[in-house]
């Protein structure tokens, strides 16, 4: 067996982590390519992809087609007690009137700005979440089809607001949420709110992408905090 089938992901994971608390990496700093990780980590191309998925999943870093991947404000090891001290201070009601406040403002950014191949990626990730098997995988998708957007913005603060953002509400327990069925139905809500953002990205309509975003959380609001 080679030293590179050797690792697994979670052996990935701790390498990239390492790296990044030994290297001295900020929030906002570059790491190196792909490349070159898997020679001074020694591991393979796949497993580090499958690494940097699941390390992007939890918010310790952004990747940006095209600029390379970034470590993420209060990502890895470094940022775990502030991240976790946030969360705890942060309500529900909180949190999605913070939503509120800066989702519509990059939708509205990202209609300006979005290129075509940004526009291909959100039409992926909004099928994917109406193709999800579960709760949990519609999960997944809706929170790569906001993330998507903000990087349509093509605007590195916006999109590491919205990441610093995004791991508060990752942190919050939505423990009143109760779900009936073990999938989204067809007809959920947030398909058809999904569909209105993409039109109005698409269309390079700023004002009605803003609206499309601010509708849609006020709609997953009211769908949260509906039973008490």
């Amino acid at each position: 067996m080679t030293k590179l089938e050797r690792f697994d992901k979670d052996d990935a994971i701790s390498a990239l982590t390492g790296l990044i608390r030994d290297g001295g990496y900020a929030p906002g700093d570059r790491l190196p390519a792909e490349r070159e990780l898997t020679v001074s980590l020694g591991i393979s191309r796949n497993t580090l992809r499958r690494a940097l998925e699941a390390m992007e999943r939890d918010g310790a870093i952004w990747r940006h087609v095209g600029k390379g991947t970034f470590v993420a404000a209060h990502g890895g090891d470094a940022g775990t007690g502030s991240l976790a001290e946030l969360s705890q201070q942060v309500t529900p009601v909180q949190l999605m009137r913070a939503r509120l406040a800066l989702e519509p403002a990059i939708a509205r950014e990202a209609a300006i700005n979005a290129s075509n191949e940004a526009v291909t990626r959100l039409k992926a990730s909004k099928d994917r979440a109406v193709e999800a098997s579960n709760w949990d995988d519609y999960e997944t998708q809706d929170d790569l089809f906001h993330r998507d957007i903000a990087e349509a913005t093509d605007n590195v603060l916006l999109l590491s607001l919205f990441d610093h953002l995004n791991q508060v509400r990752r942190a919050v327990a939505w423990n009143t949420v109760v779900r009936k069925s073990d999938r989204p139905s067809r007809d959920h809500p947030s398909f058809a709110e999904h569909d209105d953002i993409l039109a109005a990205i698409e269309a390079r309509d700023p004002g009605a992408a803003h609206a499309a975003m601010r509708k849609h959380l006020g709609s997953v609001s009211a769908r949260l905090f509906e039973e008490t």
